[in-house]
């Protein structure tokens, strides 16, 4: 279920909040074949099925930073701000990838707000989003994402 809050100011006092999870993703080998396309990434753990038959996981595997990209997917599922004028992500910290993402596989994320602050005529915050694998102890990925939210003038 996503968080919602009316307005910016009211994550204030929310670090701590638990989010989500988001609905499960199945990761398709034409996932990663078009993310191998537009990143010119085409490792052959990612995209030679037959070859990775026999590799180190028993398959292909999602790019890591495909699964990163996802979070940008799985985040309107976790949280939703309202009544702002704009927003933008500032860009991430403490990004790990712990576990691989086997194709035929599933992931879904679940979050957490670490930080808020003002800054800047903003309020600013930290998401925490962990992206977890059906049926796996170990996640596939932990960052920090960072959003700025500019509130709508009161003027």
């Amino acid at each position: 279920m996503t968080q919602v809050y009316a307005r910016p100011a009211d994550l204030i006092g929310q670090e701590g909040t638990k989010l989500g999870p988001s609905e499960w993703l199945a990761i398709e080998q034409g996932r990663v074949d078009g993310f191998a396309e537009v990143t010119g990434d085409h490792q052959w753990i990612h995209v030679d099925v037959e070859r990775a038959r026999t590799g180190p996981f028993g398959g292909t595997i999602a790019h890591g930073y495909l699964t990163m990209s996802l979070v940008n997917m799985f985040l309107p599922q976790l949280i939703e701000v309202r009544g702002f004028a704009h927003a933008v992500n500032v860009g991430a910290d403490r990004m790990r990838f712990l576990n691989p993402v086997k194709v035929g596989s599933r992931v879904r994320a679940t979050g957490e707000i670490v930080a808020v602050e003002e800054i800047k005529g903003a309020i600013q915050s930290v998401v925490r989003v962990t992206v977890e694998i059906e049926g796996q102890d170990k996640p596939a990925l932990v960052l920090d994402t960072i959003s700025r939210y500019f509130p709508v003038s009161e003027a």
